[in-house]
């Protein structure tokens, strides 16, 4: 699948906390600079108000990518870098019995001016996107047989 393929039938939906990740959307779009139009920009206080079950839920939903995109320690709420971090730890394993691509879901650390920075993970995860496909390709799988102790 190429990138403008995969940018037309996909969609990644960017979680921003309004301390990181969504000021540099918002610079971004002070600067003028595109980004694909598939991109779905949610600003958010902390990233540890996410449970794994919410990100199971978006790629249930037809959300092909979630970038989590917070001020790592920089956040004003304590503990909450570390609290997201070990959420996303949880969810790689849960993602993986449904058969869903751990490259869809990533947490970056993204500092409020870091336009390149921003434009740069977005066309990454454009480019795993164009490789593996949208996440309907991989839910089609049948879920895997759990063995019962």
């Amino acid at each position: 699948m190429s990138m403008q393929a995969a940018e037309q039938t996909t969609k990644i939906l960017v979680l921003g906390s309004l301390s990181g990740g969504y000021r540099a959307a918002d610079a971004v779009g002070q600067i003028h600079a595109d980004y694909p139009s598939n991109t779905y920009i949610l600003p958010i206080l902390s990233a540890a108000m996410f449970s794994e079950a919410f990100y199971l839920n978006a790629f249930e939903k037809g959300i092909d990518a979630v970038i989590v995109m917070y001020s790592g320690t920089d956040s004003p709420y304590k503990g909450s870098a570390e609290q997201a971090a070990q959420i996303i730890n949880r969810t790689y394993p849960l993602m993986k019995d449904r058969g869903l691509d751990t490259r869809r879901l990533r947490l970056v650390a993204m500092c409020t001016v870091c336009t390149a920075a921003f434009l740069k993970e977005i066309t990454l995860m454009e480019q795993v996107l164009a490789e593996i496909g949208p996440v309907a390709s991989e839910l089609a799988q049948p879920a895997p047989e759990l063995e019962l102790a």
